[in-house]
Order: structure tokens, then C-alpha cells, then sequence
């Protein structure tokens, strides 16, 4: 099934196309919603609900764009509504208890997975702004209004979340889970 011939059917609410564009979407969208949320079921109830979304709205979808993106944006809005509802998002952390790593380096190699658990170990605001911006490209001017925050909180959080990172992949930090 071309991708036109999916949003076609997913338009006229044809459950097979439905089933399609769940399965062609499913695993890669899981993954975006696991960088934002710290456990599987709140990933999935995020991914299930996202996917009501898109299907709900996707005579909103203009092809102006690529559908894929569409799709994400949708799961990252869900993903961030949810943590905004489970977590505090805490935009400002306490510095004192933050610091730049030094002379170490980060140059360790990662699997996915492991990046995948050391980002949820950051701070809700942090690993929010991190994945939006570092993963997702959004610009701090987008994240700002999608969190409800000014450009250079956006900007402050990323460099902490990096300097968290940095100093977690030097040893320099116990990862508290």
C-alpha cells in the first residue's frame, strides 16, 4: 500500500489501512515516546493515544511536508503532554549540584539502548528540551512554545542536560535511577 493510498483510507476511517499505518509506524514511534517518558507503559498508553490523534485528525494532514514527520510531531506532542502530566517538568534545577565536566572526554562508544536509559535518567525538563532539540531538530524557539518556556531556559536546559551527559559518560556522576 503506497502512502497516499494510506492516508486515503485512513480518511475514510477503513480499519485495514487503520492496521497498516499502525504497523508501518508503530516501533519507530515507541521509540520516540521511550526517549521522552521513563517507562514502557506510559510509552505505550502515550503511543496508543497518539495514534487516536492521528487518526482523529489526519484530514488535517495537508502534504506539505512528510507524513513520517507529521506522525512524530504528533507522538511528540502526546509524549510531552504525558510527561508534563507524570513528571514535573522542573525548568530550573538547582545549580548547584550541576557541574560542567572537565578535561573528560565522551567519546565512549553507545549502543542505542544505553543512550536510551542514560537519557531517562535526566531531569523530565532536561531530557524534555535534550531530545527535542538534539534528536528531534526542533529549534529553541519551537521548544519554547511547546513547553510553555522562553528561548533561553530552552537554551539553559540543553547545556545542562549535555554537561549531565558529559559527566555521567566520564564516570564523573552515579547515574540514579
Amino acid at each position: 500500500m503506497t502512502e497516499a493510498e494510506l492516508i486515503a483510507g485512513c480518511r475514510k476511517a477503513d480499519s485495514k489501512a487503520q492496521k497498516f499505518l499502525y504497523e508501518r509506524f508503530a516501533s519507530p514511534m515507541y521509540g520516540v515516546c521511550m526517549r521522552y517518558l521513563k517507562n514502557e507503559m506510559d510509552a505505550e498508553e502515550a503511543l496508543l493515544n497518539g495514534f487516536m490523534k492521528i487518526y482523529q485528525n489526519i484530514g488535517r494532514f495537508e502534504a506539505k511536508g512528510s507524513f513520517e514527520g507529521w506522525v512524530r510531531r504528533i507522538m511528540v506532542n502526546e509524549a510531552l503532554g504525558f510527561l508534563r502530566k507524570k513528571e514535573p517538568m522542573h525548568m530550573a534545577i538547582d545549580d548547584s549540584h550541576i557541574q560542567v565536566a572537565g578535561t573528560g572526554t565522551a567519546d565512549h562508544d553507545i549502543n542505542e539502548g544505553e543512550l536510551l536509559e542514560l537519557l531517562r535518567t535526566l531531569p523530565a525538563g532536561y531530557r524534555a528540551v535534550f531530545n527535542l532539540y538534539a534528536i528531534e531538530g526542533f529549534s529553541h524557539k519551537e521548544i519554547a512554545d511547546m513547553l510553555d518556556i522562553t528561548e533561553g531556559t530552552s537554551k539553559s536546559q540543553l547545556s545542562k542536560a549535555r554537561a549531565m551527559l558529559q559527566k555521567r559518560l566520564t564516570g564523573q556522576e552515579a547515574i540514579a535511577s
